[in-house]
């Protein structure tokens, strides 16, 4: 039986020797994207009003506002999908890799946590800019 951490390869034929397993990575990239999309419609007029371009800032808030609660969704989706593989999905690898080692998993699960605090820190940037000013 395969592990869930390995790729749905051997459903399809592949030997056992193809399978690669699945990254972290790739759900903890999304989430921060997500996070980065859910803000844009707050931090990006505020950097272009900065730059001098007003009107580009109004275009900016007019089309990312709707698209905010999609974005934020989005986060929480590939943030969620990132801790359940880092945090309860047994990692399967070979011994003597770099994924096999206690230090390399505590360093993807602190990166996690940055990710995280600055994806909160973006999404939550309307309601805590009013006391920056």
């Amino acid at each position: 039986m395969a592990s869930p951490n390995v790729n749905s390869s051997l459903a399809a034929g592949a030997s056992a020797d193809e399978v690669k397993p699945v990254s972290a990575k790739s759900p903890l990239a999304g989430g921060v994207i997500a996070g980065i999309g859910a803000s844009i419609c707050c931090v990006g007029p505020l950097v272009l009003v900065a730059l001098g371009l007003g009107g580009a800032a109004a275009g900016l808030i007019a089309f990312f506002t709707p698209l905010r609660p999609i974005f934020i969704g989005l986060a929480l989706v590939f943030l969620g999908f990132a801790a359940y593989r880092l945090f309860y999905v047994p990692a399967v690898c070979a011994p003597g890799t770099a994924c096999a080692e206690p230090r390399t998993l505590r360093n993807q699960r602190l990166l996690f946590i940055g990710a995280v605090i600055v994806t909160a820190a973006l999404v939550a940037f309307p309601w805590y800019v009013i006391y920056l000013a």
